[in-house]
């Protein structure tokens, strides 16, 4: 839904699942290359946080991407973090340091880029940055 609507304004988008049609035959070795080759093609990354922990494999493209960005920050333009659950929100507004989300992934997002909580803000978030 987001990348539908991402490329409806315009955005290239790589979206890792969208390469992997048939999972029965796919290896770790070509998983971690077509996502990587898509981490280094981009010029950002937006992340999906929603769920009751980070996605293991998110917070990976989300570190990697972040160290992109800090050693060509001339290429790499930075990261928007999406985050719409409920739970997070609760957490944010409750004051919880890092709104409950990993510390280090929520530092790897801030480095770079921000976190905002709506579809109409990655919109306007990516182009800001």
């Amino acid at each position: 839904m987001l990348a539908a609507r991402l490329r409806t304004e315009g955005f290239d988008c790589f979206v890792p699942h969208e390469h992997f049609p048939e999972l029965a035959d796919v290896t770790v070795e070509q998983v971690y290359r077509i996502d990587t080759e898509g981490l280094r093609s981009a010029n950002a990354l937006v992340a999906w946080l929603d769920g009751a922990m980070v996605d293991d494999g998110t917070a990976c493209e989300i570190g990697m991407f972040a160290e992109l960005v800090r050693s060509e920050s001339e290429r790499y333009r930075g990261i928007v973090a999406i985050a719409t659950d409920l739970r997070l929100e609760r957490r944010r507004t409750q004051g919880v340091v890092g709104g409950g989300m990993n510390l280090f992934v929520g530092g790897a997002i801030e480095s770079c880029g921000k976190i905002v909580h709506a579809v109409d803000e990655v919109v306007a978030a990516l182009r800001e940055l």
